[in-house]
């Protein structure tokens, strides 16, 4: 693990803004002491180059042959001064008894002061004294004098800078690091906290709560990323619903289509097997009395109508499953619809003694399609015929601003509430071999169901009070 991992976000950041402080107090302390130790430099030789002028003045071009009684050399204890002609050699100085035989060009004071007439050393040791001097020197052409003061202890303070600006910065630059530390510590939280939910966005967790951010710019790009990390794993969770949905859909439909063929197959056996039994009857009873000759062939036209009603189902309901999107969608008026339709089955329902009551006007086209409308209210007509056993069948509506019902009602036998659940499923039979005398199919309620799934409606069952069953069929107005 790397060090930087070791330490928190908010401390790096905290060591990296001490760091950068302390390089710039550094710097500024070592500039102003150097600013303020060349200014106190320049403060001593500008003293000592007065007294450099006086002593020129006083000498007025002469060789001196004792110290100048001047009473500024006595004002400064322990001075030395010094007198060379323009060659560098020293032709007085009051603190040696003897004169130096060397010329002096090589000092750098002495140097500068016949280059430019005025020049200091800051510290170099004198071979005549065995002593440390600060020396400034000053030439009027023909002379040069060299004043020094001792650098002992005295001279040193005075030459060293005022520390008390820098325990003033010192002071400064911790009150700076104190509240560098706390405006660091609340960011780097905010940081840490922002990379534990990184984390955890990375590996995929759900993610809750993570507390209110601090109202900056920083808050608000951490807000936005969470905003944005739970928008999307809302997104995700929907198309992984919907993607479960589509499956279980599917899967439902296949297992249906399934089931489907495997009860189309055993429906299919039924009327073919009545059919080809009495065809091979026909074929070994040649010699059989016309009226047993149409007595089998009745049975097989029975038998083929069967069959062919069984078909026409199936094409419906295999029409219903895979090609609703090519169903026409037509404005349908409902009370000509019911109308159209009772009158089919007039005629079959006066043969069982059975009135039809029809209580529909409502003649506002709704959407939807009409073939599909008319199959959904013959289903419910022809079930009430052939399996009510009652005396009525009747019809009424309920209308309100988004709906209509429709409600097909008998007063019959009814329907056994444990079968209630079950009779729109496709081959549920209640009475299978009462239904299979009719001629039913076991498909007309499953088609009724999926004909007013199509319309965006529902359909239902339940018993009535005084006897019989009530189907009631809701369809939105629009769509």
């Amino acid at each position: 693990m790397k060090w930087s991992e070791k330490i928190s976000y908010h401390r790096r950041l905290f060591l990296g803004l001490v760091a950068y402080s302390l390089l710039m107090a550094v710097c500024f302390a070592v500039f102003q002491y150097q600013r303020e130790r060349q200014f106190r430099v320049q403060e001593l030789d500008s003293r000592l180059q007065d007294l450099n002028a006086m002593i020129l003045e006083e000498i007025s071009g002469n060789l001196p042959t004792d110290a100048p009684h001047t009473p500024l050399l006595r004002s400064i204890p322990g001075l030395r001064l010094s007198v060379l002609d323009h060659s560098g050699k020293v032709i007085y100085d009051n603190t040696v008894d003897t004169l130096a035989g060397t010329p002096h060009l090589d000092r750098d004071e002495i140097a500068a002061a016949l280059r430019t007439g005025k020049g200091y050393s800051l510290r170099r040791h004198s071979d005549s004294t065995g002593q440390t001097y600060f020396y400034s020197a000053t030439s009027d052409g023909k002379f040069v004098v060299r004043t020094a003061v001792p650098y002992d202890v005295t001279l040193h303070q005075l030459l060293s800078a005022d520390y008390g600006f820098m325990w003033t910065l010192l002071a400064i630059m911790t009150i700076m690091c104190l509240l560098g530390y706390m405006a660091t510590r609340r960011v780097g939280e905010h940081v840490s906290r922002l990379n534990r939910f990184a984390e955890k966005a990375e590996r995929g967790e759900r993610i809750h709560d993570t507390g209110p951010f601090p109202h900056d710019e920083l808050g608000e790009i951490s807000e936005h990323i969470v905003r944005l990390y739970s928008r999307m794993q809302q997104a995700v969770t929907e198309r992984d619903r919907e993607h479960q949905t589509v499956i279980r859909q599917q899967q439902e439909k296949s297992d249906m289509k399934r089931r489907l063929t495997n009860n189309i197959n055993h429906e299919l056996k039924t009327p073919v097997a009545s059919m080809q039994l009495c065809l091979d009857t026909l074929l070994a009873h040649p010699d059989m009395t016309p009226s047993q000759r149409e007595e089998i062939l009745t049975k097989c036209a029975r038998a083929s109508q069967r069959l062919a009603r069984l078909l026409d189902d199936v094409a419906a309901i295999t029409r219903l499953d895979d090609g609703s999107t090519q169903i026409a969608l037509e404005q349908v008026d409902i009370a000509h619809t019911v109308a159209e339709t009772i009158e089919q089955y007039t005629l079959q329902a006066d043969a069982k003694g059975i009135r039809i009551v029809n209580g529909v006007t409502f003649d506002s086209p709704i959407p939807g399609n009409r073939s599909l409308m008319e199959s959904v209210i013959g289903n419910l007509l022809s079930n009430a015929i052939e399996y009510s056993g009652g005396s009525m069948i009747e019809i009424s509506q309920f209308i309100d601003s988004r709906h209509i019902e429709i409600n097909v009602s008998d007063n019959g036998c009814g329907i056994a509430p444990q079968h209630l659940p079950h009779i729109f499923e496709r081959f549920y039979r209640i009475d299978k071999g009462r239904s299979r005398r009719a001629g039913g199919t076991g498909l007309g309620l499953a088609i009724v169901k999926n004909a007013v799934a199509w319309h965006g409606g529902t359909v239902s069952a339940a018993p009535r009070t005084e006897g019989g069953i009530s189907f009631t069929v809701t369809l939105p107005r629009q769509r």
